[in-house]
């Protein structure tokens, strides 16, 4: 299996050194699932799209600092880009940016949440239990860094998690698309710089309180798992 990553932004030059970019992070922890994964990436970002749709077996839409109504012309872009994947069922997984900006385009809604900003860990409750969900988990655990939420899932789309700050924290549809609020691939290394790097944005309280969720248990690679299952 090839995975296209559509990478929608770039770690900090601040961060870089230590915690590698956007890309690394995927390939890291699939590969570490299944070794035999190949990967292409693509800076949409910067818009640098795929030529050819079919050139790899599934896209992956990443996390950003961006947000989905922000106007730029490759956030357009990516939007029309999945339309043509939902087109031709073509599989897509959405992550955190990913997530939103796919509902959005698919008529779904995307916007700043009045709850502020998701950051640490959250804990998820799992509300469906498909085939593909294995190991099976009533409850998981991942990373998060947002302020954006999904509000209204697109048409046809199953709920897979939810909890009381981000109620429509996971969903597919069909078999051709999954997607999560929660960061899979990033480390709590990462995310406590990270907190820090940002406190005059998030502020003193979210701050100490996304560190101290640091403590808890995250399963990354159970989720990656599932994503997987999911697709095969």
């Amino acid at each position: 299996m090839k995975i296209g990553i559509l990478k929608c932004d770039s770690t900090n030059e601040h961060f870089r050194k230590d915690f590698g970019d956007y890309q690394d992070w995927y390939i890291s922890l699939f590969k570490s699932i299944d070794p035999s994964l190949e990967f292409e990436t693509y800076d949409v970002f910067l818009g640098d799209f795929p030529k050819k749709l079919k050139g790899n077996d599934v896209y992956l839409i990443s996390g950003s600092r961006y947000g989905a109504h922000d106007g730029d012309k490759w956030i357009d872009d990516l939007e029309k880009f999945i339309l043509q994947l939902k087109k031709l069922k073509h599989p897509l997984i959405g992550i955190c940016f990913g997530h939103q900006i796919i509902a959005k385009a698919l008529g779904g809604k995307t916007e700043l949440a009045s709850q502020g900003w998701g950051v640490g860990v959250q804990n998820y409750q799992k509300i469906v239990t498909e085939p593909w969900m294995d190991p099976d988990l009533e409850q998981f655990s991942m990373l998060s860094f947002h302020r954006d939420q999904v509000t209204r899932l697109p048409l046809g789309a199953v709920l897979i998690a939810e909890n009381s700050f981000c109620p429509l924290s996971a969903y597919y549809i069909g078999d051709w698309l999954i997607s999560f609020q929660g960061h899979p691939e990033l480390t709590k290394d990462y995310i406590r710089a990270l907190l820090y790097y940002r406190e005059n944005i998030i502020g003193k309280e979210v701050l100490e309180s996304g560190i101290k969720s640091l403590d808890q248990q995250i399963q990354p690679k159970i989720i990656a798992k599932w994503i997987l299952n999911f697709f095969s």
